[in-house]
């Protein structure tokens, strides 16, 4: 049980706005010093792998995080629900912290080879697999289910400012003192979210929401969440739309936004470009929900958003400039952003807190498990079809996602709260 000091119960605490709350500023502002931290990370990491290997060593050295962070991932919700999201971030961004630093350490004093890099990505994979659960936990304890919508706008937003930061700090870091400057400004930055997350105080869960019985085990409990989000009338069609949307989107708008920039003559300027638009959108989207706090029929919105965003994404093969690719690319980022996010605060507000390290690690699972599956597929597709023919399946799949969003009658009158 969490020794954390609980919120206040007055009236004045639970109308206050998520974006003038203190305790929520507090854990954004750790949420985002780790996110940074990790964008730090990644740049070290790529660029120390290359400087002591060949290009697929370095390339493999990348890959090692992944499988731990996908077959434990489930196994993570357990442990978030289990003992408290906050303590489980708490402590995994301490043994992130400690990782990298000892990492940095190690690089300052010598030339270890490409070993500990592997070792380190193993050990981040390890506990990712339970910090992302408890990430999309902790929301749901900080503050009234009202102004969840809020808050998952705000951490959108935040993770968009860690992609555009994180990037130029990890170069710069590497430019001034090397992969061991590098590591150690992503361990700081990882470090300062400690102590903010340990001033956070957290809300009671309310009697309903009861995970189970004291003497259930890990396996009991990982069972008893799939059978909840199974059983949920709009959670299980909301799994499904998020997957369905993860794996139509993620392999066109990564390696075969490449190969269309390389087939069109773009170069990586105007690669960049289109990536921008993209990030410039779905960061829109993110401030509308922020700003916002809720949007009405949630569930619509969802659906059209998915809709109008698969034919931007099936349009984009065939625009026959880098500047309108960028506009298309803005579209895209707004609508599909729009609809994620839209899904993810359904997925905060529906979801009993004492389940959501569950039903957070399922969706997580998909993004990070399944849809990156896509990303060689396409660009074999693209090889063997070309450009066009791919986007369009792309986004016929994305459009699926509208689909199932309009044929759950739950999930399609679903609201956010008021």
């Amino acid at each position: 049980m969490s020794t954390a000091p609980a919120l206040p119960t007055s009236r004045d605490a639970t109308e206050r706005p998520a974006h003038r709350d203190g305790n929520v500023l507090r854990w954004l502002a750790a949420y985002t010093s780790s996110m940074v931290g990790d964008s730090v990370y990644y740049i070290a990491l790529s660029w120390a792998a290359v400087q002591e290997g060949t290009p697929s060593q370095a390339g493999v050295v990348m890959a090692v995080s992944a499988l731990p962070r996908a077959l434990l991932m489930l196994g993570g919700g357990v442990v978030a629900d289990r003992f408290g999201p906050r303590n489980v971030v708490i402590g995994s961004d301490a043994v992130r912290c400690a990782a990298v630093l000892a990492v940095a350490g190690l690089l300052f004093v010598t030339t270890p080879g490409l070993w500990p890099l592997a070792l380190l990505a193993l050990v981040f994979g390890t506990v990712d697999a339970v910090f992302m659960p408890a990430v999309g936990a902790l929301p749901a304890r900080l503050t009234e289910r009202r102004q969840l919508a809020r808050v998952h706008g705000m951490r959108g937003l935040a993770n968009r400012l860690a992609y555009v930061a994180g990037a130029p700090l990890g170069g710069l870091g590497v430019a001034v003192g090397g992969e061991a400057a590098a590591f150690g400004l992503a361990g700081l930055l990882i470090a300062v979210s400690v102590p903010l997350l340990v001033s956070v105080r957290i809300r009671e869960l309310p009697p309903d929401g009861a995970p189970g019985a004291d003497d259930a085990t890990a396996w009991r409990d990982l069972r008893a969440g799939l059978r909840y989000i199974r059983r949920h009338r709009v959670l299980g069609p909301l799994m499904l739309a998020i997957a369905l949307g993860d794996l139509g989107f993620v392999g066109p708008l990564n390696v075969g936004l490449t190969l269309l920039a390389d087939e069109r003559g773009w170069g990586a300027s105007g690669l960049g470009w289109v990536a921008a638009g993209f990030g410039t959108g779905a960061g829109a989207a993110s401030l509308l929900l922020a700003v916002r706090g809720r949007l009405p029929h949630a569930g619509h919105v969802t659906a059209y958003a998915a809709f109008a965003g698969s034919v931007a994404i099936g349009a984009l093969a065939y625009v026959p400039t880098a500047v309108a690719a960028v506009g298309v690319a803005l579209l895209i980022g707004l609508l599909a952003g729009l609809s994620g996010a839209m899904c993810g605060a359904l997925l905060q507000t529906q979801a009993a807190p004492a389940y959501l390290g569950r039903v957070t690690a399922v969706s997580s699972l998909v993004g990070l498990g399944l849809a990156p599956l896509s990303m060689p597929l396409s660009a074999a597709a693209i090889g063997a079809w070309g450009t066009g023919p791919v986007f369009v399946v792309s986004a016929a799949v994305c459009g699926l996602a509208g689909v199932v969003v309009l044929g759950a009658r739950d999930l399609r009158q679903a609201e956010l709260p008021r």
